[in-house]
């Protein structure tokens, strides 16, 4: 697995994913950069996504084996928070829904997030939890 070339691709997807959202339907750049997007997503799945869906299998039969896995652009937040540092945050409302026997009366979620590579498991609002990380 290169680690690295998925970091940087999930990074330039994530970037153009917060460049979308400071947009308005309306603007005339919209269109465009909605479109780049999709385009990063695809060449990500076509490049990355057997690797990045056996990971997320993983992660899935050990947590949450109940639910269905989905291709990993689908792990990939709307909206991230990135510091000074070029280190990358999420919110515990993203990602995607998983059923966990463990949580049952909480929302669980799983999330990649980039640099480092890894999936986050959101329990509730109120912790994350690194479930996996690339190497």
């Amino acid at each position: 697995m290169d680690v690295k070339a998925i970091d940087k691709a999930l990074q330039e997807i994530i970037k153009s994913r917060l460049e979308l959202l400071k947009l308005d339907y309306s603007n005339p750049k919209y269109d465009d950069l909605e479109e780049k997007l999709h385009d990063l997503e695809d060449a990500f799945q076509e490049a990355y996504g057997d690797e990045l869906e056996a990971a997320i299998q993983d992660v899935h039969d050990e947590y949450c084996p109940d639910t269905d896995v989905l291709v990993p652009v689908a792990y990939i937040a709307k909206a991230y928070a990135v510091n000074n540092k070029n280190e990358y945050s999420v919110a515990p409302t993203e990602g995607v829904f998983v059923e966990m026997d463990d949580y049952p009366n909480k929302e669980t979620k799983l999330v990649i997030v980039p640099n480092p590579v890894r999936i986050i498991l959101n329990i509730g609002t109120e912790k994350q939890q690194v479930v996996w990380t690339a190497e």
